[in-house]
This record gives structure tokens, sequence and C-alpha cells, in this order.
């Protein structure tokens, strides 16, 4: 019997979602930050094994919406319930849990099993562990919880078996070589986004996209060009910082993620453009790929 399943990971930002898809792909398949909403666009990581086919989905963690992009990253969420085959809803421990109002609410009205992933119990005491167990019981009176540490890898081989026990029995979705439904440009974007988060405070790396326009492989050497996008001209300045620096760094970061990525030479062009209050404009966000 070959089982194959959509499984799609919600939960609010920061709670470890793109860690625990890339524990899943052994791989850095997601951008991970410390920073939250670093994810944005929904993507789909395959693992392929000899009975089954397991297609996970990390979504953007819910928020209020403030701007255009907020309502993109909810829809996608609740999106995400329609075409999954096993919700896992994680949780960080230690949160004000007031603050997941709506998503709780939709979880309990989930027709789709969910596992409830209690993340970071790494960073809790035992009375706080016991003290949330008990409030997520009481939220969910038939759901099964798991305790999980995705940056020490506590419970998560454990809870994959368990997943792959609950999938049905189904096709194969993607080619065996498949790994994700993505093309190189997205994870040029996300890897080049990621070293903005690092390397930016405050709103700068919020207000900045990443659009890869040229992308060319030949032999062992890749060529690509890729456009920082920001809302003002002084965000462009910072980016570029003083006599190019900080373009010039970024650039650097990001050339050496992407050799290892590719595992190919890579030579990489940054430029920056203002697309003015591009996070409110129907038309830059559709350019972006917000739709």
């Amino acid at each position: 019997m070959f089982k194959s399943g959509f499984v799609n990971i919600i939960g609010l930002p920061n709670a470890g979602k793109s860690s625990l898809i890339n524990r899943f792909m052994q791989d850095t398949f997601s951008i991970v930050t410390s920073k939250a909403q670093t994810t944005r666009h929904r993507a789909l990581g395959i693992v392929n094994g000899n009975n089954y086919q397991l297609v996970i989905s990390d979504t953007p963690g819910f928020t209020n919406p403030k701007n255009r992009i907020h309502d993109y990253m909810n829809k996608k969420i609740l999106d995400s319930f329609k075409d999954a085959d096993i919700i896992l809803f994680m949780v960080e421990l230690g949160i004000d849990k007031n603050r997941d109002v709506k998503l709780i609410e939709k979880v309990k009205k989930s027709k789709t099993p969910v596992l409830l992933l209690l993340n970071k119990v790494d960073k809790v005491n035992q009375t706080v562990l016991e003290n949330e167990s008990n409030f997520w019981k009481s939220e969910f009176k038939n759901i099964e919880i798991w305790m999980i540490s995705v940056k020490e890898n506590f419970n998560i081989e454990n809870l994959r078996e368990r997943i792959i026990e609950l999938l049905p029995e189904g096709p194969k979705y993607f080619p065996d070589d498949a790994w994700t439904d993505k093309n190189e440009r997205f994870f040029v974007n996300e890897i080049i986004r990621e070293k903005i988060f690092k390397n930016y405070s405050q709103e700068l790396p919020y207000v900045s996209e990443v659009i890869t326009e040229k992308f060319k492989s030949k032999n062992k050497i890749i060529k690509i060009s890729s456009l920082i996008i920001v809302e003002k001209e002084s965000q462009k300045g910072i980016i570029i910082g003083n006599k190019g620096n900080s373009i010039k760094n970024i650039g650097t970061e990001s050339r050496k993620d992407l050799e290892r990525f590719f595992n190919k030479k890579v030579f990489l062009e940054l430029n920056v453009k203002v697309y003015k209050d591009w996070r409110k404009n129907s038309n830059y966000l559709k350019k972006l790929g917000y739709n």
C-alpha cells in the first residue's frame, strides 16, 4: 500500500514552522531568522519514502492584518485547511495565548485531523510545561498533543513517523526526484531576504522584497541578477549603505549560501529599486507574486 498526503503547518509568527519543515526536509528549505513574520509565501516541500510521499506546506504566521500583505498571508493560512490531509498546529510555549483566539477557533472547526505541536520545550521549566499542557487539553478535548523542540531535534523523528502513519492511501503526486513545487528563483529570493532580515533592524526587513530578474545556469556557473524592492528612497540608501558597503555585504553572504545551495559557483548582481508603498498597491503586489 502506498500512502501520500498534504501536511500543512500553521501557527503564529516565530512558532518554529520554518525550522520544522527544514528538519523534515533535512535542508534549509524555508527562510529562518529570529524575527517574526519572515515567511510570506506558501511553499511545498516533498519528502519521498519507499512506500509514501509526504507533501509539507510551510505557511506564513497568522497575524492581525495591517496591510494587504497580511491579508494575503492570512488567506494562505485559511486556504491550507481546505487542501490538507493533516494539519500541524504549532505553538511556541511560554507566549500569550490570547493572541491565538482566531486561529484556535479555526482549528476547533477543522474537519481535518490536527496534531498540536508544543514547541521549544527546551526553553521552559516543568511548571510552565504542565500549565500550558493543561491549558491546551482544556481547549481541545480530543486533540493529539506533541511536546517537541525543533532546535534540539527532540521528538521530531517520532513525529515524522506518526505523520506517515496517519497519511491516507493515495497516489504519488510528484516524481521521485522532486523536492519542492518552487523554482530556483524562489530560493534565490528567500536566501537574499534572509540576509536582509539578519543584517538590518527595525522595520526595514518588513518593507523589503526581492525579485530575481535573471537566472542563467551553464556548466558549473550560475549568473544571477536580483532586485531588492523597498518603499522609500531613504530605505534604498540604508540598504546600499556608506559607499555601497551594506549591499556588498548582503551580496557576499547571499552568494556563499547560494553556492552551497546549488553546489555551483555563483555570480550575483544586486540592485535596489523603490516601489512607493508597494505593500498597499495591488499592482505592485501582483507583480511581486502576491496573488
